[in-house]
């Protein structure tokens, strides 16, 4: 089956950090940008972009909310994404997805290979 894997996520105070990963499992990354979602809390029927890395990596989106405190990057030799998340708020709550497309759009649509998703709760 072809999915990814979150990994990474927990229960972190405000202003704390998390690394986030996903594997490629039975698919290779090559030639696949890949997104970073979140579902919030509030929200459970949208997720929302939160960064998303082209397939060569020279080029990152990052959500407004999230700009200067998180980074994406991505290893091909291992098949996996990660997100590093700094200076963490409890807004940033949520389950965090990864997926892939053939470029970075921002709509969830575009996406496929969706794993179960990494829980990451931010207490204040």
């Amino acid at each position: 089956q072809m999915q990814f894997l979150e990994f990474g996520g927990g229960l972190v105070q405000a202003g704390g950090s998390l690394t986030l990963s996903c594997a490629a499992s039975g698919f290779s990354l090559d030639y696949n940008a890949v997104g970073w979602f979140r579902r919030a809390p509030e929200n459970e029927r949208a997720r929302d972009q939160v960064s998303c890395i082209s397939s060569s990596g020279g080029s990152t989106n990052y959500a407004d909310s999230v700009k200067g405190r998180f980074t994406i990057s991505r290893d091909d030799a291992k098949n996996r994404v990660y997100l590093q998340m700094n200076s963490l708020k409890p807004e940033d709550t949520g389950i965090y997805y990864c997926a892939a497309a053939v470029q970075c759009r921002s709509e969830d649509y575009h996406f496929t290979y969706w794993g179960q998703g990494t829980q990451v709760t931010v207490s204040s």
